[in-house]
C-alpha cells in the first residue's frame, strides 16, 4: 500500500480568506491578459536538482531538491491573497523491455499562502495537515524544495527479481486557482509552471 493520502479534495480544504478580494483580482488579471497573445510555449520555472531513494525497515523513501521559480504574475497573485497549490506527481514503475508497468501513482500537495497582516508566508501540507510559517518567500521556497526521507512505498509490494524506477515532477495546480483566473492560466506560460519528469532507480 502506498503511503501518500490523495489530495483530490484539496480545493475544499483551502483556509478561509478574503474571497471577494481574490475574485476581483482574478477577474482583473484575466481581462488584462486577454489583450496580449499567448506565448508559444510554457516557461519551465520548477527544476528538480536531485533525487535519491532509500530503503529502511522495509519501506522505501525518497529525498529531493527542487528549485522553485515563480513568474511575476504568480507572485503578484500570491501577495494579493491568492493561494497557490504546488503538487508533487510521483510514480513508481517496473522496468520492462517493451513498456514500463506502473505500480503506484501518488500525489503530495502543498498550499502556499501569504498572510498580509503578519507578513508571513505559510506552507500547509495537504497530506499530513501540518503547517509552517516563514518570514520570507525565499525561506518558504527553500523549505518547500528540500524534502527529506518522504515515505514512498512498502518494499513488500515490489518483486525482489524486478527493477523499479521512481519518476517525479513538480507543478503548479492550475485547477485550484480561483475560477476567473483559470482561462488565463490555461493559455499563459506565466501560469504553466512545472518541472520536467525526473527519473531515479528505486534501489536499497
Amino acid at each position: 500500500m502506498a503511503f501518500f493520502m490523495p489530495v483530490c479534495a484539496r480545493h475544499k480544504s483551502l483556509p478561509a480568506m478574503a474571497g471577494l478580494r481574490v475574485c476581483a483580482l482574478a477577474t482583473s488579471l484575466c481581462l488584462l491578459s486577454l489583450l496580449a497573445p499567448p506565448p508559444a510555449q510554457a516557461a519551465e520555472a520548477f527544476i528538480i536538482k536531485s533525487l535519491e531513494t532509500r530503503l529502511r525497515n522495509g519501506v522505501y523513501s525518497f529525498s529531493t531538491r527542487i528549485e522553485y521559480g515563480f513568474s511575476n504574475e504568480a507572485l503578484a497573485a500570491l501577495k494579493n491573497g491568492v493561494p497557490l497549490i504546488i503538487l508533487l506527481n510521483i510514480e513508481v514503475e517496473q522496468k520492462r523491455w517493451y513498456w514500463n508497468k506502473n505500480i503506484a501513482k501518488l500525489e503530495q500537495g502543498y498550499l502556499l499562502i501569504y498572510h498580509a497582516l503578519s507578513r508571513k508566508f505559510i506552507i500547509h501540507n495537504l497530506n499530513s495537515g501540518t503547517q509552517t510559517d516563514y518570514s520570507s518567500l525565499d525561506d518558504a521556497l527553500h523549505a518547500l524544495g528540500h524534502i527529506e526521507n518522504l515515505p514512498l512505498i512498502d518494499a513488500k509490494l515490489l518483486r525482489p527479481d524486478a527493477h523499479y524506477i521512481l519518476r517525479l515532477r513538480s507543478e503548479l495546480d492550475i485547477e485550484s486557482l480561483p475560477a476567473p483566473m483559470r482561462p488565463l492560466a490555461y493559455i499563459s506560460s506565466d501560469w504553466r509552471l512545472q518541472s520536467d519528469w525526473y527519473t531515479w532507480p528505486l534501489t536499497p
